[in-house]
């Protein structure tokens, strides 16, 4: 059975896109996926299909409706009832690699998108939807941020990736950072490809990855390093550093 993506959206015409190609257009062609896109206005009950209206209490801006969404909603759970809905809001958690590899082991995930100001907070009472974010940034819609979504977990499905390992050996998988990367040429512009990646031990080449990884993960997400157990200010090697 495919892994099924609903899109619930104002932009239906925004979807494949980028999935539409490279490893993830080859997955939608060969059938490991599939993806619908519903389009919100058509939900709408008036001539106009309006979907949106002024904040209540004032203010800039326009509202998702609640009665168009939730209509909108009930449409998608009654296709694909076994998939989470997921809201794509900067207001949501971020979504973290662990609840991606947590939806690729389900049927599929319903994404729905939102526009304007964002959505009446009612219909997150109303209905079984979780609202997730990228990151702490605001975009103009939720459409590339179920694009991303989609990718984390396209890439995932089995048989998508040539290397088994490619999946887990990787940023955020065992919490940290991904170790650097080298490739040939072994010299450029004076700097070289570290020496323990050109010896051929195996042991001591999984050593300096593990190592560099914690490292860089204290270095660059200290969130990351003291949420995995380690201390600010403290190298994978244990030694104390000054910050």
């Amino acid at each position: 059975m495919s892994f099924a993506a609903t899109i619930l959206t104002l932009y239906p015409e925004m979807f494949p896109g980028p999935l539409g190609v490279s490893l993830a257009g080859r997955a939608l062609a060969a059938g490991a996926w599939s993806l619908d896109t519903v389009q919100i206005r058509d939900f709408a009950a008036d001539k106009h299909r309006t979907v949106d209206d002024t904040p209540a209490g004032g203010g800039a801006g326009m509202v998702l409706r609640a009665d168009v969404l939730g209509a909108a909603v009930n449409h998608a759970l009654a296709r694909q009832p076994a998939c989470p809905v997921l809201a794509m809001t900067p207001r949501g958690r971020p979504i973290t690699q662990g609840r991606i590899r947590a939806l690729v082991q389900g049927p599929g995930v319903t994404l729905l998108c939102g526009r304007f100001e964002g959505f009446d907070e009612r219909i997150f009472a109303a209905r079984p939807i979780e609202p997730v974010s990228l990151a702490d940034i605001v975009l103009s819609g939720g459409e590339p941020a179920a694009l991303a979504v989609l990718d984390a977990c396209i890439r995932l499905l089995p048989g998508v990736m040539g290397a088994a390992s490619s999946g887990s050996e990787e940023s955020f998988e065992e919490g940290l950072l991904e170790y650097p990367h080298y490739t040939r040429p072994v010299e450029w512009e004076g700097r070289t490809i570290p020496e323990v990646l050109r010896s051929g031990d195996h042991a001591k080449i999984a050593a300096w990855r593990k190592a560099m990884a914690e490292d860089h993960t204290r270095s660059c997400r200290p969130d990351l390093w003291e949420r995995r157990g380690g201390v600010r200010g403290q190298s994978a090697s244990g030694a104390q550093r000054d910050e």
